[in-house]
Formats: structure tokens, sequence, C-alpha cells
């Protein structure tokens, strides 16, 4: 067995990992795995890295934008020239834009969610696709459904179509993988909620860590 701690654990890729889900999910996913985790906060990613170090887990930290090509080409190589490929990637990544009327969303705020919510999606795919197919490994999306809701036009829009993309891919890997699940979290007190609703009452909320450790089961394929 490798002296390296990174390779005696299956790897998982978290994209999206230093705040809200994200963080929690790499967080309770560092019990078993070696965790790469990815987000351009890099306060957000040395809380996380303390965070799983103190319970005795191991992070690889990536500073990235996912919307940066060359830095996913990259990011893919080095974990195929390192590990060999991926065991699981969760993708929470995700922009939110200003909620307002369809007619007056801003070319900015339309051109960034389709570059986040979708067209990162679409490059992950095809760059880690071959990864996990590598270890039989598993590839986990978190739905919300906002298509259609009054004043979500920019994220409603972006988010079905990155849905619609992961619905085709479960669909075309189903027999010959790797397994592609989209899974339904709970509503969370997370920045991202408090954009959209500011006045809710986050106390009857869940929290991110606690929705994490009630999918796992869901997220490692064991439900």
């Amino acid at each position: 067995m490798s002296d390296d701690p990174t390779t005696r654990k299956p790897l998982a890729l978290v994209t999206g990992a230093s705040r809200g889900l994200g963080f929690a999910v790499a967080e309770a996913l560092a019990s078993t795995h070696h965790v790469m985790a990815v987000a351009r906060t890099v306060g957000g990613l040395e809380d996380l890295d303390d965070r799983i170090q103190s319970a005795g887990g191991t992070a690889t930290l990536a500073p990235l934008d996912v919307t940066d090509d060359g830095a996913m080409q990259h990011m893919c190589r080095s974990i195929h020239d390192r590990w060999g490929g991926l065991d699981l990637w969760a993708h929470t990544a995700i922009h939110a834009a200003p909620l307002g009327p369809a007619q007056m969303i801003a070319a900015k705020d339309w051109e960034l969610s389709w570059k986040v919510n979708t067209e990162a999606t679409r490059r992950l795919v095809a760059y880690v696709s071959p990864l996990l197919t590598a270890r039989g490994g598993r590839a986990v999306f978190f739905d919300d459904p906002r298509a259609g809701q009054p004043f979500f036009g920019a994220y409603g829009a972006t988010k079905a179509a990155q849905s619609a993309l992961v619905a085709s891919w479960a669909a075309e890997t189903e027999r010959t993988g790797p397994a592609v699940a989209m899974l339904a979290a709970r509503p969370m007190a997370t920045a991202l909620r408090a954009r959209f609703f500011p006045g809710e009452d986050r106390g009857a909320l869940a929290s991110p860590a606690d929705e994490a450790r009630r999918l796992l089961p869901e997220i490692l394929g064991r439900s």
C-alpha cells in the first residue's frame, strides 16, 4: 500500500465546497474519503480543511473557478495522473442571480448564471466522466426546481437546463456507468436561500450539516 495518505481512501471531488451544502457534503465525506475540495473562496476552503483535519480526515484544496476551462482541464488531468480516477463527484457549485421580472434580467446576470449553472456542468461532465468510469464511480447533483416560478427567470432557467443535462447523462449511463443521481435537499439555512427569501424564518430550515448527513447514504449510493 502507498505511504501517501491521500491514496489510501476513495477519492471524492466536491465542486462548490467552500460554503453551504457543498461545505457540509465535503466534511461528511471526509470520514471515508480523501476529499478534493474545489471553490473560488480560499478562506472557506481553509475553514473546511481545518474541520476535516481536526476530525482525522484529509483534503486537497483546489481554489479554482469552475468556469475556467483551462483550470478544469488541468485539475482533471492532475486527478488522473495522481489517483488514476475518481470514486465520487458531488457538484454543488451554483450562481444565484438576483431575482426580478423576466424582462429585466441583466445580460451580465444571465451570462454568469449560464456559465456557472449550465456550461460549467456540461464541461465538467465531459472531463470528469472518464475519471469516474476508471474507478466505477458515481456523480451526484442537487435539484432545486425553480423553473417557471415568478422572478426566478435566470436561476430557474439555467438550473433547469443543468437538471435536464444531468437527467440525459443518467439515462445514457444507466447500464454502462458511471452512476449519476440527482438528489433533493430540504430547504436549508444557506446564504443562497437567504438571497432568495431574505425575510424567511431561518429557524424553520434545516442546517446544511444535517442535510449532508441525511443525504449521505444516497450520495454514496447506499440507500
